[in-house]
């Protein structure tokens, strides 16, 4: 029967939740570069540009670390989960649940789901401190935690909406919102960074930039209240920021509409022109600017132009990080169509983001939520390249029919106490924990599992 209500309009936007990508269905790689240029040529990069100048770091840790790091970004993408995706065409969720069983799987979607709320809830408070200039609403600062005015939470719950809508409407729509403000906002990044050069005595043939940027932008002193950054912060934090999505397997849900698995090298759109310059674009703005928020900052820059930079690029980060929130708890709770658990994670997004604190610390966070994602893609790693040559059964929980896959849960389990206890005991920064932590979900996977399925009985 058509539908005739919006409803059930809604419920027909299949997008693949429990079963692989069609033939027909998969995308070409323009919709890959739209996507990952603009979803990371984005509002993140205006606050962790400004975060990096505000700790110290030194122009140049941060132009031999940014392209370090963002190399083995690329690398992790296109050689790790790319072909993992192209081959099983399942979204992360219901990958896992064939691996772990639907009791563990729904516990870690509801803290992957949390997880990818927050930072998209990050981007639409980045957005809403530039839909506030025009109706003057007070900014948050670096130093608030907490709503600072009731224009501010009107203004993120009308960001939050839209990106909300957006998000429910699938896989080519955002890819569609990105290939067309991606170019766009990568100019404005560019252009604004230009126009703050006479602001810092940086000259017309830039014969001088190194020597202003050494001592008026990446002094190599951090400001007063925070950590001092060395080159290998910058090249970890570079690589890491994105953990959860190739390390940690979630960009298996994007990767798995790729024709190819080589389409996984596109994310060097994002990592380079997002992730690289945009960052030495927004930490010029910032020391040029006279606020701390990133819609100011850049409106300081260029006017309007820079203030609708700032709304889009929140837009184009929150979109697809709402959209891997909306199928995670889709499969925690598989009796709900995608658009209703997408509208839930709409609202605690937008709930989050009247909360300041989630952009001042997004460095702290964008790291605590990658350590605390990345053991599960250890273990999609191990049991799809090792598990049949080592004797042990692929898709264990699927094919033995459990709830509870224990070798998984005590790899996950034990490597969060560990991790926990190796930054609060022992100091450990947390940009510095996720490789070994990967590593370490990989081999106990294994481990495990020889003593689990043994335990089981005959391995299939």
């Amino acid at each position: 029967m058509k539908a005739t209500t919006i409803t059930q309009k809604l419920d027909n936007l299949y997008e693949f939740d429990r079963e692989p990508v069609t033939k027909g269905k998969l995308q070409g790689i323009g919709n890959f570069l739209g996507m990952y240029a603009g979803e990371h040529v984005a509002g993140t990069e205006f606050v962790i540009g400004i975060l990096f100048v505000a700790h110290g770091v030194s122009v140049t840790d941060l132009f031999i670390g940014g392209f370090i790091g963002n190399l083995l970004a690329v690398l992790s993408w296109a050689l790790i989960t790319a072909p993992i995706a192209v081959r099983e065409r399942l979204s992360l969720y219901w990958q896992l649940r064939k691996i772990c069983g639907p009791v563990l799987v729904f516990m870690y979607n509801i803290v992957n789901a949390l997880m990818f709320c927050f930072l998209a809830g990050s981007m639409v408070a980045v957005s809403a401190t530039a839909v506030g200039i025009p109706f003057n609403i007070a900014m948050p600062t670096l130093g608030d935690l907490y709503p600072n005015s009731i224009g501010w939470v009107i203004t993120v719950l009308g960001v939050g909406a839209v990106i909300t809508v957006i998000a429910i409407l699938g896989f080519e729509s955002l890819a569609r919102f990105s290939k067309i403000a991606a170019p766009w906002m990568f100019i404005i990044f560019v252009a604004a960074a230009i126009n703050s050069f006479p602001k810092l005595g940086i000259t017309a043939d830039l014969g001088n930039f190194w020597q202003v940027a050494n001592d008026t932008i990446w002094t190599g002193t951090a400001k007063e209240g925070s950590k001092q950054f060395t080159i290998w912060h910058v090249i970890f934090f570079t690589w890491l920021a994105n953990s959860a999505m190739h390390l940690g397997m979630s960009d298996l849900s994007i990767l798995r509409y790729a024709k190819k698995w080589y389409y996984g090298f596109a994310s060097a759109v994002g990592m380079f022109l997002g992730h690289y310059v945009a960052w030495i674009a927004s930490g010029v703005l910032y020391a040029a600017a006279t606020s701390d928020a990133p819609g100011p900052v850049a409106y300081q820059a260029v006017g309007v132009a820079g203030a609708i930079c700032v709304v889009v690029a929140g837009w184009t980060t929150a979109n697809p990080t709402l959209y891997r929130a909306g199928l995670a708890l889709q499969v925690a709770s598989p009796n709900w169509k995608r658009w209703k658990v997408t509208l839930l994670a709409g609202v605690i997004t937008t709930t989050a983001a009247m909360f300041p604190a989630l952009v001042m610390r997004l460095l702290d966070f964008v790291a605590l939520y990658g350590l605390i994602l990345i053991p599960m893609g250890g273990i999609i790693f191990a049991d799809y390249y090792l598990s049949e040559k080592l004797g042990l059964t692929k898709y264990y929980a699927e094919k033995k029919k459990l709830n509870f896959n224990i070798a998984a849960g005590a790899t996950w389990f034990l490597l969060l106490a560990v991790a926990l206890f190796a930054n609060r005991g022992l100091g450990i920064d947390l940009f510095f924990l996720p490789v070994p932590t990967w590593i370490a979900a990989v081999i106990l996977y294994i481990v495990f599992s020889k003593f689990y399925q043994k335990k089981q009985g005959v391995v299939l």
